[in-house]
Parts: C-alpha cells; sequence; structure tokens
C-alpha cells in the first residue's frame, strides 16, 4: 500500500500560481500512474490531470489544458502540481491519488491510494 500526503495549498488570488506536492511512502511510485484530483463544494470529485507510469504520457481536464501541469520525481518519490493563471472556479480539495493498481493506466474514487487533501482557494 502506498500513503500519500499532500501540502502546498492556500488562498492565492485570481491569476496568481501555486505548486501542490504529494509524498508518497510504503512504495515506490515508479511502477504507479499518479493523478490529482479536486471536489469543489456541492460537486463531484473530477480527475484534473494524471501522469502515465509507462512513458510519462499525461492527460489534463480540459478545464486546466495550458494552465496546470501534472510530474513527477520517482527518486523523491514525489508527484507535483504546478498550477498557473488559477481562476476562482479552481477553488476545492485537491488530492493526490494512485492508479489502481501497479502497471495500470486507470485511476478513480474508490481505486488506488489516496492523500487526504490539501485546499486551494482563489479569490477574485
Amino acid at each position: 500500500q502506498v500513503q500519500l500526503v499532500e501540502s502546498g495549498g492556500g488562498l492565492v488570488q485570481a491569476g496568481g500560481s501555486l505548486r501542490l506536492s504529494c509524498v508518497a511512502s510504503g512504495r515506490p511510485i515508479s511502477k504507479y500512474t499518479m493523478a490529482w484530483f479536486r471536489q469543489a463544494p456541492g460537486k463531484e470529485r473530477e480527475l484534473v490531470a494524471r501522469h502515465s507510469w509507462s512513458g510519462g504520457d499525461t492527460l489534463y481536464a480540459d478545464s486546466v489544458k495550458g494552465r496546470f501541469t501534472i510530474s513527477r520525481d520517482n527518486a523523491k518519490n514525489t508527484v507535483y502540481l504546478q498550477m498557473n493563471s488559477l481562476k476562482p472556479e479552481d477553488t476545492a480539495v485537491y488530492y493526490c491519488a494512485t492508479g489502481a493498481n501497479q502497471y495500470t493506466d486507470y485511476v478513480g474514487p474508490g481505486h488506488g491510494s489516496w492523500g487526504q487533501g490539501t485546499q486551494v482557494t482563489v479569490s477574485s
């Protein structure tokens, strides 16, 4: 099992930037697809970005394309989410998650390991 701890959230004005970090322990993440999800009040949890274990292919929600970048440092067992040009609608709790298992790109609620989340609030 992988334990995940997110950090880097906070309050930022619209147009600003934040960098979220997710430190993993228990197992190396090199063979896991890693992802960031978010959940805003009253809304379902949604996939923000995914970084494949194989080849490093990335996938982004349409709402964040061109503004957010997911990356990883396997040597540090850490995943990052660089968020630029933040908007009030980006306000949410952001969660780091692993793929359902090693060697799979499937990620989703109820599968894999999840962190406790970090709050991001963007003021207008």
